[in-house]
């Protein structure tokens, strides 16, 4: 009787596969999520008004909801990082389970905080761009320009996390079903 691969230890080829696509995948998502919490962070913009004494300037901490956003990217970004190393223990041992489930609920965790981020820096961002005329909130995206496209910018790479993060979690459930 010839002894399978479980039986020895060794993970199929297909579970070490989903671990390698999941490695990459923690990797993207650290640049989409890395990316947009330093371009937020850093954007500002400075207008003079009527003089160069008087200046009007923009930067991401003026609203709390950019703030928040900055935040919960950093520490989606950190939480990323650190799971590198789990993702690369699942490379090595395709078929360690419990580590596999910490990181299907870390995973859930972190993509609720950086949706909650995103969402937050959306409202705010079309509130820019747009204005509201029935509370007389005027769009600032004309005299702004240069922060509202980066700030536009960084809330593009923070939705590419989210979406390898949802990537993440569909691959742990598929791995997880193999068992």
């Amino acid at each position: 009787m010839k002894a399978g691969p479980l039986q020895l230890g060794v993970a199929p080829p297909a579970n070490r596969g989903i671990a390698i696509l999941d490695f990459f995948l923690r990797l993207i998502a650290i640049i989409g999520t890395l990316a947009s919490a330093i371009a937020m962070a850093t954007t500002n913009q400075t207008l003079p008004f009527f003089s160069q004494f008087v200046r009007f300037r923009a930067k991401f901490n003026d609203l709390p909801s950019f703030t928040f956003f900055v935040v919960a990217s950093s520490i989606v970004s950190a939480y990323l990082i650190l799971s590198l190393a789990i993702s690369i223990l699942h490379i090595v041992k395709a078929h360690a389970v419990n580590s596999r489930i910490l990181l299907l609920f870390l995973d859930t965790a972190a993509m609720g905080l950086l949706m909650a981020g995103s969402a937050a820096a959306t409202a705010i961002v079309q509130l820019a761009h747009n204005g509201n005329n029935k509370v007389n909130w005027f769009s600032i995206c004309q005299q702004y320009n240069d922060f509202c496209k980066r700030v536009s910018g960084s809330l593009i790479g923070s939705y590419a996390g989210v979406v390898m993060l949802i990537i993440l979690i569909l691959l742990s459930g598929v791995a997880l079903s193999r068992r």
